[in-house]
């Protein structure tokens, strides 16, 4: 009977050396097995984002011009723009990571998983920064939350209309004061009044970018994971699974985003 020596044993790469649990008949049943579980917590996580996708879909049609004109004055697409291209760069490093394990190379695993991890730093940094941050300080919140108070209103001709017919003496001053009054409410109905049901746009906006944003803040933890694993090289051409379910994990909140940018930003 041969035995392996204890000095090649510690000459094995942790990948190498790598046994699969003793409920698995191989290791290629337990990935397979790890795989399944990930795509069905996957299913359950389009599910919860569905939810918001459908509340978005009725509130935008029965409010379609308040959708639009809340869009243009509370979000910048801009910044919008900017977080989906970083995004979209996570997810080709994380691909790349996963490529770097199954061709045993640790630079390209490491490389690229830092540069992921950053991506999704800045993706949070900005949307703290220069979204929520702002937002609050304004009041720009959520259902019984929101206190927005526009600035700069302007009160017509300075004058409260009422004052103005208990001040005059001739009829003609108050029609003279009347005209005005009635042309600037008519453009004041087509223009955009905070507050006019756009507290359900802001609402829908907190939830789903806040959910989607925790779920990159988790991603942040389990990809950190993932490096001091590969450090370690834990992750080899022969054991990878949990390396390729965080990245199908990353996918998702990637494809997420794409979808709530243009439903938010670009509407």
């Amino acid at each position: 009977m041969t035995t392996v020596s204890p000095t090649i044993e510690s000459e094995l790469k942790p990948y190498e050396a790598y046994v699969p649990g003793s409920h698995w008949r191989n290791a290629e049943d337990e990935a397979e097995g790890a795989k399944l579980g990930m795509w069905l917590f996957l299913g359950t996580e389009v599910l919860m984002f569905g939810g918001f996708f459908c509340a978005y879909a009725v509130y935008r049609m029965l409010y379609p011009g308040v959708w639009h004109e809340a869009s243009r004055h509370y979000l910048s697409w801009e910044i919008g723009a900017i977080n989906t291209a970083v995004l979209l760069l996570s997810s080709f490093t994380i691909v790349m990571a996963i490529r770097g394990a199954q061709l045993a190379r640790m630079w390209q695993m490491v490389v690229n998983i830092i540069i992921t991890i950053v991506c999704a730093l800045f993706f949070l940094v900005v949307k703290l920064r220069f979204e929520y941050l702002p937002k609050y300080q304004k009041g720009e919140l959520p259902g019984a939350h929101y206190n927005y108070v526009p600035h700069g209103d302007v009160v017509v001709s300075g004058l409260d209309p009422l004052t103005a017919v208990a001040s005059t003496d001739a009829g003609a001053t108050i029609l003279a004061t009347a005209a005005p009054v009635a042309e600037a409410a008519g453009h004041a109905a087509h223009a955009f009044t905070p507050g006019t049901h756009d507290h359900l746009f802001l609402s829908i906006y907190w939830i789903a970018t806040a959910t989607h944003g925790l779920h990159v803040l988790v991603g942040v933890f389990v990809l950190v994971w993932a490096l001091t694993k590969a450090l370690r090289w834990h992750y080899g051409p022969n054991h990878y699974t949990s390396l390729e379910n965080i990245g199908l994990y990353w996918h998702l909140v990637d494809v997420i985003w794409i979808f709530l940018f243009p439903l938010l930003y670009l509407v």
